[in-house]
């Protein structure tokens, strides 16, 4: 446990250090998540050490350590609500984008749409929602748009 607590202590600063340097191309914050990763592993293995000195084991015995037990439930408990959380998000997203990629307009059809919207205070999307509330169908299958004035 003492090596595997020491590995973690050189692992958190080299993971701090590249940090401080600014990152690697990889990514600053896979690189921050990195960082605390291993600031955690080595938190961890200190507790684990510990519990072992005092309770005077020769190798760890998770079935014994029910803080241990009990912190290992919660990461998973954790984990599986990440993943859910990312799961529903990305299942927004894919709706939302099926969505917005039904729509493409011209930058001579947009353009007009867009000068409304910043006049009205407005996003693009909410003038464009905001005429398709307006829109009716008529029984010959036209559709017509009242004229209206895109505001707050």
């Amino acid at each position: 446990m003492t090596e595997k607590a020491a590995e973690a202590a050189v692992r958190e600063r080299e993971t701090a250090e590249q940090l401080r340097r600014g990152g690697l191309s990889s990514g600053f914050e896979d690189l921050g998540r990195l960082a605390d990763i291993w600031a955690a592993q080595h938190l961890e293995w200190q507790c684990v050490r510990d519990l072992m000195a005092m309770s005077s084991w020769s190798a760890y015995q998770p079935e014994r350590d029910a803080q241990g037990a009990r912190w290992a439930q919660e990461r998973t408990q954790r984990r599986e609500q990440a993943l859910a959380a990312r799961s529903a998000f990305e299942e927004r997203q894919r709706g939302e984008a099926d969505g917005l990629r039904a729509l493409w307009l011209s930058a001579a059809t947009s353009r007009p749409i867009r000068a409304a919207a910043e006049r009205g205070g407005l996003r693009f999307e909410q003038v464009l929602e905001r005429l398709a509330e307006r829109a009716t169908v008529g029984a010959d299958g036209t559709v017509c748009v009242p004229s209206f004035t895109p505001s707050r």
